[in-house]
């Protein structure tokens, strides 16, 4: 058990695969954070409402999130199995064809959940943002960014899924050109119809979720047309969304469907602290808008090394290296302890830089203060777990182990002990955050006994 190995060429292919998914991570954030400072510009109303909308949106991306890395566990594992049966025509045809059948699964799922939020969105707009706040002004304007967010989720799901299953075999640069590429797209959008230039209406709240959708689009359009007619790795074009999958369905619901479920209650999970959050008041609401943004910077890297995590792990064990697969677990533990340090020095050092540049009230900074320091502490378990769940234990096909895990940290123990202190203790904003992320810390123990115990290694067959 090592944490930290002289092994370059590990560290060298995790990084080539981790920073141009944190790069594209980065370029995310810093189009929300553009369009959290634009319409914080008209108001704390407005962020709130479009900060609270969001956190409807975020449901879905992360379900996205789950099917796609739900995918990338058999897509990674079938890749390597693919080149480690090169000279075997018929084991690797296998391994391919189920690399395609994973794809169209996941592709057929994701549309099928972006018309269900499409339709919730359009036929009950107010009914979901009372279930954030009761703040008249606040449902009025979110109603306004849902009417012109409908479409966005059949743009944003697509291409998302997709973005994902390229990373599993390696295609990690054209993601990141497209993401620079939708990052302008949606500057200049937002600019145009959140202030009306450039001779576009001034549309406010409907501005912003305008040019959200225009480079979702963007984005979607370049994804899926490299998908369908330039790669050469998978090779799934149009015509395989019509392919038969049944036997390979029975795997792909073992494997990924737990990952969707897993992420699914990581979602509900974040929106009932959004709940809890939004009862606390407009302050509190947007100073949390204005931390989440800062976590979002402090964990690019990390996301990037959690996604990796999967991938290599995936890769190695298809090529049926377990001593190996081992050794590199340990070293993503350890590599999860040092980037969840460097956060946490990160947050301290940006807090006050970020916070100032909001025009906020003063009850609003002080909340934002707390918040930013107790996320300075949890960042630091929530780096190493997020490695090992999210990559490694996942990569290794532990996914139903991962989703029990999942529920019984978030409901047993963090979202009562967040209500507990918000509601019924009354704590301060940092120790109610401490209390809503206290399955972080549990669960970074957690992790490492499933590591340590090898039972996290799983057989993934082609479905044949």
């Amino acid at each position: 058990m090592k944490l930290f190995q002289n092994q370059p060429t590990f560290y060298k292919s995790v990084f080539a695969l981790a920073l141009p998914i944190a790069l594209q991570s980065l370029i995310s954030i810093g189009v929300n954070m553009l369009d959290t400072i634009m319409v914080g510009s008209l108001g704390e109303t407005a962020l709130s409402a479009t900060s609270l909308a969001n956190s409807f949106i975020s449901i879905y991306h992360i379900f996205c999130m789950g099917l796609g890395m739900g995918a990338s566990v058999l897509v990674s594992r079938y890749w390597g199995m693919k080149k480690a049966a090169e000279n075997d025509a018929e084991k690797s045809e296998a391994a391919s064809h189920a690399l395609k059948q994973t794809v169209c699964l996941m592709l057929r799922i994701t549309l099928s959940l972006a018309a269900i939020f499409a339709l919730l969105t359009f036929f009950i707009p107010s009914a979901i943002m009372k279930t954030y706040t009761s703040d008249e002004e606040i449902i009025r304007l979110g109603d306004i960014y849902f009417r012109w967010s409908v479409i966005t989720y059949f743009f944003l799901g697509t291409g998302l899924v997709s973005t994902i299953v390229l990373r599993s075999v390696g295609q990690v640069r054209l993601p990141l050109y497209v993401s620079i590429g939708a990052f302008f797209v949606n500057l200049g959008a937002n600019y145009a119809f959140i202030f009306g230039k450039f001779g576009a209406p001034r549309m406010e709240v409907a501005g912003a979720a305008l040019g959200t959708l225009i480079a979702r689009l963007f984005e979607a359009a370049m994804i899926l047309g490299y998908l369908f007619f330039k790669d050469k790795s998978i090779r799934f074009r149009i015509r395989d969304l019509f392919m038969k999958t049944g036997s390979l369905l029975g795997e792909y619901i073992r494997i990924s469907i737990p990952v969707l479920v897993s992420d699914a209650i990581l979602a509900i999970g974040n929106n009932s602290v959004a709940m809890v959050i939004g009862h606390l008041g407009a302050a509190f609401v947007a100073a949390n808008a204005i931390t989440s943004v800062t976590q979002q910077l402090s964990t690019v890297v990390i996301q990037g090394v959690s996604q990796a995590g999967a991938i290599v792990t995936g890769q190695t064990l298809g090529l049926g290296d377990r001593h190996k697969t081992m050794d590199q677990g340990w070293m993503f533990f350890g590599l999860g302890l040092a980037l969840g340090a460097v956060s946490a020095v990160f947050i301290m050092a940006v807090s006050h830089p970020i916070i100032s540049t909001y025009k906020v009230s003063e009850e609003t900074v002080k909340i934002a203060e707390q918040l930013m320091a107790a996320i300075s502490i949890i960042i630091i378990f929530r780096a190493t777990n997020s490695i090992m769940t999210k990559g490694v234990l996942r990569g290794g096909g532990d996914t139903k182990m991962l989703m029990v895990a999942d529920n019984i940290f978030l409901w047993v123990l963090a979202i009562p002990f967040g209500i507990l202190a918000g509601f019924v203790f009354h704590w301060s904003a940092f120790w109610i955050y401490i209390a809503l992320k206290s399955d972080d810390i549990v669960k970074t123990f957690w992790c490492l006994l499933r590591l340590k115990s090898e039972k996290w290694i799983k057989k993934i067959s082609t479905g044949k």
